[in-house]
């Protein structure tokens, strides 16, 4: 398994974020009973970076919290049958490690900062979820449809629940 981890701001984190982002990481990937190694990409970026490239990916020229970009299109969440065709190792897989590159994770610090004041609980707390949010996405998961958003919101809570991340 390869994370990345990239802090594209000046912005100091008052956890080991690396450490529990990669426990956040590993247990959505154990939840969604991901058969391969991978691999992850997680940028932190301001609100500024993150409005530019919602602007350039998206055509919304707003900041958000978190944005994803999974490599992978499952043919349905956490459908991984895709990748057993052999014609697709090639575009899914990393030539030189083999592992799985499930794809990047842009979270705004700025953001996740304003939301964990809002909605009263630390900076930690608010970065895994959107970490674990993120993580959905990379295995297929959506929120556009109701039934969608709270199956997703579900399986979210659940791995930071097993990782013991609550509300503070």
């Amino acid at each position: 398994m390869t994370i990345c981890f990239e802090n594209e701001t000046d912005q100091k984190l008052d956890f080991d974020y690396e450490t529990i982002l990669e426990k956040v990481i590993c247990q959505a990937a154990d939840q969604e009973k991901c058969p391969y190694e991978f691999e992850v990409n997680v940028t932190f970026t301001d609100n500024d970076s993150i409005r530019e490239i919602n602007r350039e990916f998206r055509e919304l020229d707003v900041p958000t919290d978190v944005l994803s970009f999974p490599m992978v299109d499952y043919p349905a969440p956490a459908d991984f049958s895709v990748l057993e065709d052999e014609d697709n190792a090639a575009e899914y897989f990393h030539p030189e490690t083999g592992e799985l590159i499930l794809g990047d994770i842009v979270i705004s610090v700025e953001r996740a900062k304003m939301q964990a004041e809002e909605y009263g609980h630390s900076l930690k707390r608010e970065i895994c979820f959107l970490t674990a949010h993120s993580m959905l996405h990379l295995f297929g998961y959506d929120h556009m449809e109701d039934e969608e958003r709270i199956e997703m919101e579900r399986r979210q809570e659940q791995i930071l629940q097993d990782l013991g991340i609550i509300r503070e």
